[in-house]
């Protein structure tokens, strides 16, 4: 999902910049064209507007024109205050009707209103701009997606216009040259070539079929993910797929996030959720028993399966579904264990990251924003411990103000791949209405009634999500540990096909996950094969190897090794296992 830019850098303002030369040039281009939203994001800006007709490639280049025409017009941006009416009349003037609807509300609410020229153009805006369409340099605009006016279904369909600006040129180049590069990485594209997945139209959109090898892959994250738990001193518990609905209007989740459930009733007319989060059902595991502070810090972990209403236009493959498993845990604790407990997990969700190969990473604090509930000392601690458990770990972070969730301040770590693009990731949440809401209590050591302090924390956010940034961050090439078919055995002729079973056994024996590429077609086509589903070993056998005794190795990183002994090739795998690269 697009992350529209709320703390504008010098970039952002470029960018947003830009985002009004695009609409002035939609305009000229387009008299009747009725203009929305122009924010910045994550990669440029965008701008939403109705169009008499669905705009293609070319029609793109024709408003990529008129823009430069706009940007060499050096216009300045100017910014002033308006009054409810004076902006009513300007823009009703111009039949902009969606910037008049969005004047009754901002006026209704008493806020100001300021509107921002350049040149003959003049849009509704309150954000910093840079100081003349001049100082835009580089631009382009990148494509064309639908969107509903504001976010919502119920609203008209306009036409999204995607863009990104830089202060260079190079930058610009270099922005293309990876967006190219995204392009061959795309896991949906990349599943479909190794046979990973499928998202099928019978089925649904946003529902994933896991074909054996992408469900061989998901067992293996999985299964490490499972064992480090039991390493750590969590608990596996799992909790049923619907509840009540009363235990989610109990949790908060019905009257804050009941559009993105799955709600149904019974026969007897009980109405019942299909869960969209699994906290609400360890909290009623915890409440099972009579819990002690000597039973504290509980861990509670579940690879849980939840399901969510997400808009069809915001779905993408692997990375945003309907139906997908949060590796969820959730920690309860007296108040003067938290920042220990944040520290371990931190230490965890950085060596898992490590393990995958993600060593770079962005991490951000966000703080308590309006409309939260929780006292002050009760955010002043759990603020004070997420900071402590990263400054005694010497961890550089960003501080984000008032973007906490209304529950507790977070940890979000966001991972970089391959191509330096950022993932949203871990997440450490500090809970202070769920426990309060279900009540949950243990015995002190004074013997009296204490509420404990929990946190909500994923290390891979979801297993689905995880799968896609890790498909893209090795271009689909895993590494050997994580290989669904660490070696393919290529028998050069019919007569070897014995000697390839024979090697076949020794290395399953070994461990090693194997296959057979038999000679039903051609040499050179199957070496295409396991080159193109990126197998990391191949081993030819031919009439020099049976004589040898030997084994010719190719290695998807290095090319021919040449012939080597069996015993010798198990060292060289056995120690890529152990280092998992």
């Amino acid at each position: 999902m697009t992350k529209i830019v709320k703390q504008y850098t010098d970039l952002d303002k470029l960018r947003h910049s830009c985002s009004h030369v695009l609409a002035q040039a939609v305009k000229r281009i387009y008299p009747n064209a009725k203009l929305g939203f122009g924010p910045p994001v994550e990669e440029g800006f965008y701008y939403d507007i109705v169009l008499p007709e669905p705009l293609s490639e070319e029609a793109l280049k024709g408003i990529e024109k008129e823009m430069d025409k706009i940007i060499r017009s050096n216009f300045p941006f100017e910014k002033k205050m308006v009054s409810p009416a004076e902006a009513k009349s300007i823009f009703s003037a111009k039949n902009e009707t969606l910037k008049c609807e969005v004047i009754d509300e901002l006026s209704a609410k008493g806020q100001e209103l300021s509107i921002v020229t350049d040149g003959e153009f003049c849009d509704l805006c309150k954000y910093p701009h840079a100081d003349s369409t001049g100082l835009i340099k580089a631009f382009k605009l990148t494509s064309i997606a639908g969107a509903y006016w504001k976010g919502d279904a119920k609203n008209q369909m306009m036409q999204r216009i995607y863009g990104t600006a830089y202060f260079s040129k190079n930058e610009l180049d270099e922005f293309i040259r990876v967006r190219e590069e995204a392009k061959k990485r795309d896991h949906r594209k990349i599943g479909k070539e190794l046979d990973f997945f499928s998202i099928q139209e019978d089925g649904g959109p946003g529902l994933i079929f896991y074909h054996p090898k992408g469900a061989f892959l998901r067992h293996l994250i999985e299964q490490f993910v499972k064992e480090e738990h039991l390493k750590r001193d969590y608990q596996f518990v799992i909790g049923p797929q619907i509840l009540k609905s009363d235990v989610w209007i109990k949790s908060g989740h019905y009257s804050h996030y009941k559009e993105n459930m799955f709600i149904f009733k019974t026969e007897d007319e009980k109405e019942y959720a299909i869960k969209p989060m699994n906290c609400p059902g360890h909290m009623l595991i915890f409440k099972t028993k009579i819990r002690s502070y000597r039973d504290l810090p509980l861990r509670f972990f579940e690879l849980g399966n939840v399901c969510r209403n997400e808009k069809s236009g915001v779905l993408h493959g692997l990375l945003r579904v309907r139906n997908f498993t949060q590796d969820d845990a959730h920690i309860f604790c007296m108040p003067d264990a938290l920042q220990e407990e944040i520290e371990r997990v931190v230490d965890f969700v950085f060596y898992t990251l490590d393990t995958f190969g993600f060593k770079e990473r962005e991490i951000e604090i966000s703080t308590r924003p309006e409309g939260s509930i929780g006292t002050d000392l009760d955010w002043d601690r759990a603020t004070g411990a997420l900071k402590g458990a990263l400054d005694s770990k010497n961890v550089v972070y960003k501080i984000c103000e008032g973007e906490g969730a209304f529950y507790g301040p977070k940890i979000d770590i966001k991972i970089k791949d391959a191509l330096g693009r950022s993932w949203q990731c871990s997440t450490i949440q500090c809970d202070f209405a769920l426990p309060e809401r279900f009540d949950l209590e243990y015995t002190g050591s004074d013997g009296n009634k204490h509420r404990p302090v929990m946190l909500h924390r994923a290390i891979l956010g979801s297993v689905e999500r995880f799968m896609g940034t890790l498909l893209e961050h090795y271009a689909g090439a895993l590494p050997l540990w994580l290989s669904p078919v660490q070696v393919s055995l290529i028998p050069v002729k019919d007569t070897h096909q014995a000697f390839a079973e024979k090697i076949l056994g020794e290395l399953k024996t070994a461990g090693l996950r194997c296959e057979i590429l038999s000679p039903s077609d051609t040499l050179g086509s199957r070496i295409r094969t396991a080159q193109t589903e990126k197998i990391p070993y191949m081993i030819v056998l031919g009439d020099k190897e049976i004589q040898a005794e030997k084994i010719a190795v190719r290695s998807r990183v290095l090319g021919d090794l040449g012939p080597m002994a069996l015993e010798d090739f198990l060292k060289r795998t056995n120690s890529e296992l152990q280092a998992k690269i």
